[in-house]
Order: C-alpha cells, then sequence, then structure tokens
C-alpha cells in the first residue's frame, strides 16, 4: 500500500500444558515458551510497531512469590527492548541452574506456564506507555485477577461505559480497551462472588473455596455476559489470575485468530503462518476460531471452543487478505494473485491490447503477489493471442512468421526500487515534499520515450497522496506515454471502525472525487441533503435500523467516473504522460476473497448497527468542519 495506514494489532498466546522440566528435557531449553513467544511476535511483528506487551503467569506458586509478571515498551524497537529486558534475567545462569525448573519458575520473572503477546499500532496518535497491551485488573484474590490483550474496536463505547456506571463503577478512563477490561472484569468478580458465597453456605473454609472456585469458575458464562452488547470487530485473549485462559471472537469473523492444540501446548496467534513458522505445525492442523466462539483453557489443561454468541454473516476482513496479513498464508497467496488475474480484461481493454508497448510493474513490494497474478492474466490472455495468429497462417506458416510469434511476451520490469535509508525529517513543507519525491529510485533505460505504457499495479489507494506527490513524478521520469496504477483493492470510499485508521471522510481520494463530481454536476446542495438525512439517522429511537444515505451520494455517478475523476485529482498539474486508474471492482473481490466478503469501507454495507452510525458521524463530521473520528 502506498499510502501507509496503520491498523489491527497482533496477539500471541501460548499455554503450556507440561511442567516446565518437561519442555528442558524435549527441547533443550527451561525457556521454551518465552521462546515461542518471542518467535511468534516477532513473525507477526507487521501488525504492529508502536508497542509491544507480553505477559505470564506461573500456576501453583504459594502465596507471597510473584506470579505474574509483564512488560511494556512503546519505543522505536519495542521487540527488541522487551526480550533484551526479559533473557537479562537468565543471561549470567549457569548450565546447571538453568536446568534447575523449579528454582527458575520459583525466583525468576517471566517463567510462566501462561504467555500472552501483543503489537500494537495506535490507530490515532495516541502511543503512550499507557496505551501498550497487555492490561492488568490486579486484585488480591487470585481468582479477581485478570490479564487482557486485544485487536479490536468498539463502536458503541459510550453505551458500554454507561453502563459500567450504572453497575456502581467509576471508571478511569472512556476507551473501548478500560471499557472491555473492566466489563470482563465485573462479571468475572460476580462470577467468582456467587462460587463463593455457594461454597461457604456450605461450611468450607475459604482456602477450600479458593481451589473450588479455580475448578468450577464457567468462563464461558462470565463472557456471555460481558460481551452480550459489544459492537464492533475484536479477538480479544485474557488470562486470569489462577490459570484459565481465553480467546473469544466477534460473531461476524471481522478480526482473525487462529490456534492449535496438543497434549503439551496450545497456541494462538492471528496470523496462521505465524503459528506454521514458529512451531512447525503443518496447514491442515491450524484451526480458525470461529466466529462468535471462545477459545478456553481451563487451569486443569482442558481446551474447548464453545459458542459465546450468535454467530452472524460471515463478514471478515477483507483488507487482511487484500494488504494487513503476511502473504505466506497458502489461502492468503492464492486469493491476491487472483486479485491481480482479475483485473486483466480491464487492464487490455485500457491499452488495446498492445502488449509490445506496455511495461508491467508493482509500488509497493506488497504488491508483488497480485503482480504475479497480473501477469500470469495477461499471459494467458497473449498465449491466447498467439494461438489465434497462428491458426490464421494456416498453410502459409514459414519458420520466421512462428518465430516472430513466439517472441511475443509480456514485458515485466522492476522499475521503482525504494530508498530503504533515505528519511525525510525536514519540516519545511516546501523542501520536504521535494525529498519524498525521491524516496524511490528508478530503473533508467528500459522504457521508450513517449511510447511505452506503463501498467503499475498497487494493493490500494487510500488518500493518494503518496502517488501525487512520489510515485508519479517519479514513474514520469522514465518518459512514458501514458501511466496506469492498478489497485487491487476497490475505491476505498467509507470509514473503518472495527480497527483500520481510516476514519475521516476527508481524507479518502474517492471522497473527494465524489464532491467534485457534484460539484461539476451542480449538485453539490446534496452534500446537505445528505448531511441532514445523517442526522436524522442519529435521531432515530433506540432499536430503530440504520441507514448509510452517503451510498446515494455516490450511486449518482459510474464506478469509473469517480476513478476518472481520483486520476485527476492525483495527477501533478506538470506531468508529462496521461494518467488513469483502475480499480478492482466490489464483485470480484469477492469472487478472489469469497470467504472474507467484510467490504464496508468500499460498498458502505456495515455490518453492525455501530459501524452505521459511525458513518453518519463521519459524515457529519466532515460537513461541520470537524477534524476527529467519529468513534470513541
Amino acid at each position: 500500500m502506498s499510502d501507509k495506514i496503520k491498523h489491527e494489532c497482533g496477539l500471541a498466546m501460548i499455554r503450556l500444558l507440561k511442567p516446565l522440566d518437561y519442555y528442558n528435557k524435549k527441547y533443550g531449553t527451561p525457556l521454551y515458551g518465552i521462546n515461542k513467544l518471542e518467535l511468534l511476535l516477532q513473525k507477526q511483528r507487521n501488525r504492529g510497531q508502536d508497542g509491544a506487551g507480553i505477559a505470564t503467569i506461573k500456576l501453583d506458586l504459594p502465596p507471597g512469590h510473584r506470579y505474574i509478571s509483564r512488560k511494556r515498551s512503546n519505543g522505536s524497537k519495542p521487540l527488541e527492548d522487551i526480550f533484551s529486558d526479559v533473557y537479562k534475567y537468565f543471561n549470567d545462569l549457569s548450565p546447571e541452574e538453568l536446568s534447575d525448573t523449579e528454582s527458575l519458575k520459583k525466583n525468576k520473572p517471566y517463567t510462566g506456564e501462561l504467555l500472552m503477546g501483543h503489537l500494537r499500532y495506535g490507530t490515532h496518535g495516541v502511543n503512550s506507555i499507557e496505551s501498550v497491551h497487555p492490561f492488568l485488573r490486579l486484585n488480591n484474590w487470585i481468582t479477581r485477577n485478570l490479564v487482557m490483550a486485544g485487536n479490536f474496536n468498539l463502536t458503541n463505547v459510550n453505551e458500554l461505559f454507561d453502563e459500567l456506571i450504572s453497575f456502581g463503577q467509576h471508571p478511569k478512563e472512556m476507551s473501548d480497551t478500560v471499557t472491555v477490561m473492566e466489563k470482563i472484569g465485573h462479571f468475572l468478580d460476580d462470577e467468582v462472588q456467587k462460587l463463593f458465597s455457594w461454597f461457604k453456605a456450605e461450611g468450607h473454609s475459604n482456602e477450600v473455596i479458593t481451589e473450588f472456585i479455580t475448578q468450577k469458575l464457567d468462563v464461558a458464562r462470565l463472557l456471555q455476559r460481558a460481551c452480550r452488547k459489544f459492537d464492533g470487530g475484536y479477538a480479544m485473549a485474557g488470562m486470569i489470575g489462577h490459570g484459565d485462559m481465553f480467546v473469544l471472537r466477534d460473531p461476524i469473523g471481522i478480526r482473525p485468530a487462529y490456534y492449535y492444540a496438543d497434549d503439551e501446548i496450545v497456541v494462538v496467534a492471528s496470523e496462521r503462518p505465524a503459528i506454521q513458522t514458529s512451531f512447525a505445525y503443518s496447514f491442515s492442523k491450524i484451526k480458525e476460531l470461529k466466529p462468535g466462539h471462545a477459545l478456553i483453557v481451563k487451569k486443569s489443561g482442558d481446551v474447548s471452543e464453545v459458542q459465546i454468541q450468535q454467530p452472524q454473516e460471515r463478514k471478515a476482513c477483507s483488507f487482511e487478505r487484500i494488504y494487513f496479513s503476511r502473504g505466506n498464508d497458502l489461502d492468503i497467496y492464492n486469493e491476491r494473485k487472483d486479485l491481480g488475474r482479475l483485473l486483466t480484461d480491464k487492464i487490455l481493454e485500457e491499452i488495446d491490447y498492445d502488449l509490445e508497448n506496455a511495461i508491467f510493474s508493482f509500488i509497493p513490494n506488497t504488491a508483488e503477489i497480485s503482480f504475479l497474478g497480473m501477469v500470469d492474466g495477461i499471459t494467458d490472455k497473449l498465449d491466447d493471442i498467439k494461438k489465434k495468429r497462428i491458426l490464421e497462417l494456416g498453410d502459409k506458416v514459414t519458420a520466421d512468421e512462428i518465430d516472430s510469434i513466439f517472441r511475443m511476451k509480456v514485458r515485466t520490469e522492476k522499475l521503482a526500487i525504494k530508498d530503504a535509508k533515505m528519511r525525510t525529517f525536514i519540516a519545511d513543507d516546501l523542501n520536504r515534499g521535494n525529498l519524498v519525491s525521491h524516496v524511490y529510485d528508478v530503473t533508467y533505460g528500459l522504457v521508450n520515450n513517449g511510447v511505452d505504457t506503463l501498467i503499475v499495479i498497487d494493493d490500494s489507494i487510500v488518500r493518494g497522496t503518496t502517488l501525487k506527490n512520489s510515485i508519479l513524478e517519479i514513474l514520469s521520469r522514465l518518459k512514458p506515454k501514458k501511466i496506469i496504477v492498478v489497485s487491487s483493492a476497490p475505491q476505498i470510499r467509507y470509514p473503518d471502525c472495527y480497527g483500520i485508521d481510516m476514519s475521516k471522510m476527508k481524507e479518502f481520494v474517492a471522497f473527494k472525487a465524489l464532491k467534485a463530481l457534484l460539484e461539476d454536476s451542480g449538485k453539490e446542495h446534496l452534500m446537505e441533503e445528505t448531511y441532514n438525512r445523517c442526522k436524522a439517522e442519529l435521531a432515530k429511537e433506540p432499536g430503530e435500523l440504520l441507514i448509510n444515505p452517503v451510498k446515494d451520494l455516490y450511486a449518482l455517478f459510474d464506478y469509473e467516473q469517480v476513478s476518472d475523476k481520483i486520476a485527476e485529482i492525483i495527477t501533478p498539474t506538470h506531468l508529462e504522460p496521461e494518467v488513469k486508474i483502475i480499480y478492482q471492482t466490489i464483485e470480484d473481490l469477492h469472487k478472489a476473497c469469497p470467504h472474507n466478503l467484510g467490504d464496508w469501507y468500499f460498498s458502505g454495507d456495515y455490518p453492525t448497527q455501530g459501524g452505521m452510525r459511525v458513518v453518519n458521524i463521519a459524515f457529519i463530521n466532515y460537513f461541520e468542519g470537524v477534524d476527529a473520528r467519529a468513534y470513541i
């Protein structure tokens, strides 16, 4: 994605089902759990680079010993910060001391059987250490301690916050993270108290009751009670002080979660390849946590996947497939290739099938897989052309003509190479813009001046600023006749509210194109009408279904009209080559990613009422000039 945006966080959890000595003997280290947690996080570092944190819980330590450890960092290299500090506790130990797993567990931190890790993107500029997961809710009762981290955004924090107040709580801040922690914590306290009262009435001592609570605590029930009103996308994980563990996924499946379990370990991660790489498990043995379900691991080691909420129509985030998740997941790899392949016909029509004077490339590197699919599609079409030309020769075929046909090929080149060392710290906008235009180096001499058309594929186009200020300027130095920018994603028209940093309508180049088209056609008054309609939506009574009035504005114009206006907006006025933009269609996106149909940022069809509320607020904010996101 040439336009950098921040997005979902990364989650990792491990439950060691055997004593530490087991892993020391089998794998040669008592630090097996922390080693694997580090690897899981390293293999998901694409999901968050603003901060990271880990937490561990030790089972069955006697009172007076610290059993919860946590380390967080919001430095420039958070994972390195965390694990260098963790390993300091063990670097000076002798082999004999490292083999004394009983002593390690009793005296050294981070040697617990429950391990949690988190990678964070600060989606809206808040990146203090207090915002970095995991979060702790501490209590002197071991069964009431709660450690949580997650990949989530809730759209109805105000409603949930008010509910906490109605419980008699006094939350320290209004944020989805704190609200989720306190909501689950409230029902954890309630479930524990009910069990305590039950066993106390039977005459058991407090010490015995605590042990009974660890056995009888119904994690599924407390999650069912806690998340009943959650609206949003989430994969949230928790560890309870005595040793229960859970991972909860939203009922629509917006945010991803995968797991593996056997008789010695349970592993959870936001991405399947992270588990495959870290543990060498096969693709088929790693399961996707079902929407509306929770993976629950009891202190006893019992593992279950339990329905917490009624699963709804699956609307898993398609941006995971297009860009965010790593492409070394087999399904994602094939889907990204299909996204490129499905653009073939539109590209060929745009260049009038003139492959001799067309060069195909990609920017940035993350678009390489869709580029491969695009080239495969073009190659297949070229084979058809070759076959047709050979058949047309009939009995007049000659070796020279056959050679001429065989020489026809798809021209692919690495046209632009990013200068990884290039930094733009200068504050002056004019000079900084000049520096930005040199972030990529180009390969000169590959293009026939004024003859060749460049076809460059990108993952998606959000704001278009990088294209306008950098990439198009760079490509124009090669003196092509025409530049075609191909987006493997459809036009981004609407804000996200489930975890991606795309919350302000005014920043989307597609919305700028819509506004320009309304002005060109003398229909700008419809913006105010839509503003009033959005206000009317928000005035509806609780329980009434909300709609997205902004969709009606886009419906006034053809898809290609919006694409052409976007090309006009992002093309620098002095640029000589003609610029064209080809966008993926929503229909072909669904063909490529049939099991991940979440497309609200493209279609405006939000899967929850909270999302519908957000898009109305976002348009109102734009119209009123309020520079704020549409949710807390």
